[in-house]
């Protein structure tokens, strides 16, 4: 990876070369689109499906904080030249998990089991970016991101303390994780090449997927669950 400066401020951005501006736009756009669909398609859908009234409390801060999270994302696009259409799910195909509505409250536990696991490895790949608001913005989510996911092993808990509930769980788990390798891109991309070139992201798309097959692995092993084989990314 070749030295490249810091921009330390949105001033400092502006001055930027126009490669690394719109790497940069194309990853906040990318994470406000996605925490926007996800909180459109999951958080506040599960809201009623949550079993309990402690449950349905818990779901409501995680939507609260997966919009907050698209918030803040497309506060920091404003202010480096995105528009709100770029960073609107009307305007953008949405990665394959989110065709699939959730319908069963076992469906957004996997979600937060193993989709905010993916979304970890993404946050945490920006914890050291060249841009700094984008570092900052990262480092500010992450606590949040955590939450998420220890949210999905302590409802995943709670399910497999039956043999209906962990049945059920497995289900899920069949349905949706084949579809979670796919966030991390292509082998050998372009994109990612670009993005560490420039300092804005650390790893190859190939070996953060590898260290997620490892993290929800275990996660999956913590509950008695197997994980399905992986859909091949068309990415």
């Amino acid at each position: 990876m070749t030295d490249s400066p810091e921009y330390k401020t949105i001033a400092d951005f502006e001055r930027a070369p126009d490669e690394y501006k719109m790497a940069v736009r194309k990853i906040v756009r990318s994470h406000a689109i996605n925490e926007l669909y996800g909180a459109q398609v999951f958080d506040e859908p599960a809201i009623e499906l949550a079993p309990t009234p402690y449950a349905k409390w818990l779901t409501c801060r995680v939507a609260m904080e997966e919009y907050g999270h698209h918030v803040r994302f497309r506060e920091l696009g404003l202010q480096i030249g995105l528009t709100d259409d770029e960073m609107s799910t009307k305007n953008k195909k949405p990665l394959s998990i989110f065709n699939y509505p959730l319908t069963k409250w076992e469906e957004f536990v996997t979600i937060k089991l193993l989709g905010d696991l993916a979304e970890i490895l993404q946050v945490e790949d920006l914890l050291h970016c060249s841009f700094h608001p984008l570092r900052n913005l990262a480092r500010s989510t992450m606590p949040e991101e955590r939450f998420h996911a220890d949210f999905g092993i302590q409802f995943g808990k709670e399910l497999i303390g039956t043999a209906e509930g962990k049945a059920a769980l497995q289900q899920a788990v069949d349905v949706y994780f084949p579809y979670l390798p796919a966030f991390f891109g292509a082998a050998n991309s372009a994109n990612n090449e670009m993005y560490r070139r420039l300092k804005i992201k650390i790893r190859k798309n190939e070996e953060m997927l590898e260290d997620y097959m490892g993290r929800a692995r275990k996660a999956a092993d913590t509950l008695g669950l197997s994980l399905p084989a992986a859909k091949q990314s068309a990415a």
